[in-house]
Order: C-alpha cells, then sequence, then structure tokens
C-alpha cells in the first residue's frame, strides 16, 4: 500500500532503471507518467525502448490512444532511444498483431511492464470471457468485446510472464471492488498474470 501511486511508481522506474518499458493507458497510468515527466531527470531515457501492452485500434491522434495518452504525458517530453508503436506496426489490426508480436518475440524480455486494472477485472485489454484469454502462442493477438469500445491489441499472458518485472497501478476507490475479487481468487484476468516479479502499488482508497 502507498500513499500516492503515481509517485510510488515514479520511485520505482527510477530505481529499477529499466532497459525498456511497455506502457499502458487509463486515467492511473497518465497520472504516473505525468508524475515521471516532473522527474524526468531520474530516468536515463535516452537509453529506454517504449512499448505498449496494448492499444485501441484508432488513429495515434484520437483521444482514446494510449500511445497518444503517453506521447502527451510524457513521450514528447523526454528522448527516449525507441517507441514501438502498436497502432502502426502495419495497416490492419490483425497484420499490426502478428508484426507486433514477431517485434516483441525478437527482443530481449520487457524489463518492466506497467498494468492497471479494470473494474472488470480486466488488464491490459485481456478481458473476462474473451478469446485472449487462452492463447498460448502468441504474445500479442487482436482482442475486445462488446463492453469496451474499440477493437484491441493486446499482450497476452505469455508476454507478461517474460516480462522481468510487471507493476500494477490501482488508485481510486472505483477500483475496490475488483481489486477485492482479485486478493479474493477470482478467476479474473489480472490475477492470472505472472512474470519473474509481479508488484501491485495500490493506495488506501483501493483497499477500502
Amino acid at each position: 500500500m502507498v500513499d500516492d501511486v503515481p509517485a510510488a511508481f515514479t520511485d520505482l522506474v527510477a530505481a529499477e532503471a529499466p532497459a525498456s518499458i511497455a506502457f499502458s493507458g487509463g486515467d492511473t497510468a497518465r497520472e504516473s507518467y505525468e508524475h515521471l515527466r516532473t522527474r524526468r531527470d531520474a530516468v536515463a531515457w535516452d537509453a529506454v525502448d517504449v512499448w505498449f501492452g496494448d492499444e485501441r485500434w484508432v488513429p495515434v491522434e484520437a483521444p482514446d490512444s494510449n500511445e497518444g495518452m503517453a506521447r502527451a504525458a510524457l513521450l514528447d517530453h523526454v528522448p527516449v532511444r525507441a517507441v514501438h508503436s502498436m497502432r502502426h506496426a502495419a495497416d490492419s489490426i490483425d497484420a499490426a498483431a502478428a508484426a507486433y508480436d514477431a517485434e516483441v518475440a525478437g527482443v530481449p524480455p520487457i524489463d518492466l511492464v506497467h498494468l492497471g486494472l479494470g473494474p472488470d477485472g480486466h488488464t491490459a485489454s485481456l478481458f473476462p470471457g474473451t478469446p485472449a484469454l487462452a492463447v498460448d502462442d502468441r504474445l500479442v493477438v487482436p482482442n475486445g468485446d462488446d463492453l469496451h469500445p474499440h477493437p484491441r491489441l493486446t499482450f497476452t499472458f505469455p508476454a507478461l510472464a517474460r516480462a522481468r518485472l510487471v507493476v500494477f497501478t490501482v488508485a481510486g476507490d472505483d477500483k475496490r471492488d475488483a481489486l477485492a475479487r482479485v486478493r479474493a481468487g477470482e478467476d479474473l484476468p489480472a490475477a492470472h498474470v505472472d512474470a519473474e516479479r509481479v508488484v501491485w502499488l495500490v493506495d488506501p482508497a483501493a483497499l477500502g
């Protein structure tokens, strides 16, 4: 438990000094990246490759784009070594999934993968009851359901399992029910994430 999730995330990223990091989406992610920007000198950004753990199939300039959010909050303001765009990996969502899958498979495990927690227990774009949950032979696939807008690209559980560190950031009382269900061991996507290390940064409001 931490009092300030974005500040704790910044401290952790600075301490880990990752050479590669996969970014997430959502309000807590945006606040975390904005906080990282205030301490931009704490990370050697020119030695960091940036990836994305999931993305909506929308233009990067669209308000719903995870990459667009990350760029506005942080990436356009720090000299990262490279940004590996999911949306620009290919012209169609299926081709982009295949291309990003091959790209991720061709590099060393990502040092730090950042994840959030949805009210329904999803993480990345691994939604309850969707086909991506059962994928064990791909690192990146298309996914989506009728409850969430836009088709998505997402890391699979095998992709997350390759990470050296997975960091969940969970803040606010609107995440309290989902977090309680994960902690109780319910069959939710976020409860099935495994990696070399998994750290949850959670504030008192989310813990209740």
